[in-house]
């Protein structure tokens, strides 16, 4: 933001003299020679003496004063070269997402209402990244391509819920389709993509789709894309809710985990990113910070400070009342304005 400056503040003191100066000079005391009868002899002019040309010299001095201080409207400019990473995020949204083998304050939570405010907390932090959504179940899809805007991006992810897609795992289909969403002609170099990584979400094995998760794996790997992949859910049976065709819950039944974690690891070291298992909410937390410190960017910006000189502003207007000053104050020009 502009702000202003000056050079020397000892102009404040020299303004602050001004009206001293003039009061002593006000009185100082004047010699004068007392005549009888002067008064006979004195012929009253035609017009009293003009303050005007005092307060001029007084004004066009606190001006030039003001100059001589140098005052300086000084801006900082600040450059940032570096870009953002790009990121899809790919969820999962299968039935067994349902299971409530997490808390929050408390109280259980399914998986995916457990992962979502930690999603959200992940996007918050990155605001000079371009991120979008893929949804994966039976099928997968994009839900929210690359962008910038966050908020946008926070509001379609509150809409994701479980049943959106037909049920089923199909980690390859969902693993292919964020990184054809990472496909940038503008970003890529040597046949590598720049800047750009996948965090995969799931909690089961995959068992559908059309694309296996370790050929999406070597597809990432030839891109140069890193594929951080977080397992959810606890191990053995958790709880699992069950709902009435009204979509009224009427009992909860236990279900068996089915996490292919050996899978996940692999899709992970085929593409130099990394596995994290999340059994509770503080390790989801922790899974992804961890990513966001491993894929940050360190933006590298020049910052340099730009002056502009505004003392010509009162040196101008005060030399030239200063100048009006000498010349209404001269008697010859009195004389004659008054003869």
């Amino acid at each position: 933001m502009p702000r202003l400056a000056f050079h020397d503040p000892l102009w404040l003191l020299a303004l602050l003299a001004l009206p001293l100066v003039l009061w002593l000079r006000a009185r100082r005391s004047v010699p004068v020679l007392l005549v009888p009868f002067a008064a006979a002899w004195h012929r009253p002019s035609l017009a009293a003496p003009s303050r005007w040309p005092v307060a001029l010299a007084v004004l066009g001095l606190a001006l030039v004063i003001g100059a001589l201080a140098r005052p300086q409207r000084v801006e900082d400019k600040r450059e940032v070269r570096s870009e953002g990473y790009d990121i899809m995020l790919a969820i999962d949204l299968s039935s067994s997402m349902r299971a409530e083998d997490f808390t929050r304050d408390g109280e259980p939570v399914n998986r995916l209402q457990a992962i979502k405010p930690v999603i959200q907390a992940f996007i918050d932090r990155r605001p000079s990244d371009r991120i979008g959504i893929v949804l994966f179940s039976g099928r997968a899809y994009t839900m929210a391509p690359l962008t910038f805007d966050h908020g946008w991006l926070g509001r379609q992810l509150t809409r994701v819920r479980i049943g959106m897609i037909e049920d089923g795992t199909a980690i390859g289909d969902g693993l292919g389709v964020a990184l054809t969403r990472l496909e940038q002609a503008k970003r890529d170099s040597g046949g590598k993509r720049i800047g750009a990584f996948v965090v995969l979400m799931t909690d089961g094995a995959n068992n559908r789709g059309a694309l296996q998760p370790q050929q999406a794996a070597e597809l990432a790997k030839s891109r140069g894309i890193p594929v951080y992949t977080i397992g959810s859910g606890k191990e053995g049976y958790v709880p699992v809710p069950v709902f009435d065709e009204t979509g009224r819950r009427v009992r909860t039944r236990p279900m068996l985990s089915d996490l292919d974690e050996g899978q996940l690891r692999q899709i992970a070291e085929t593409t130099g990113g990394k596995f994290f298992r999340v059994a509770d909410t503080d390790t989801i937390e922790s899974a992804f910070k961890a990513i966001d410190r491993a894929q940050k960017i360190e933006f590298q910006a020049k910052s340099h400070l730009v002056t502009t000189e505004l003392f010509w502003w009162l040196a101008a207007p005060g030399l030239l009342l200063l100048a009006v000053a000498a010349l209404a104050a001269r008697p010859v020009w009195r004389q004659e304005a008054f003869a």
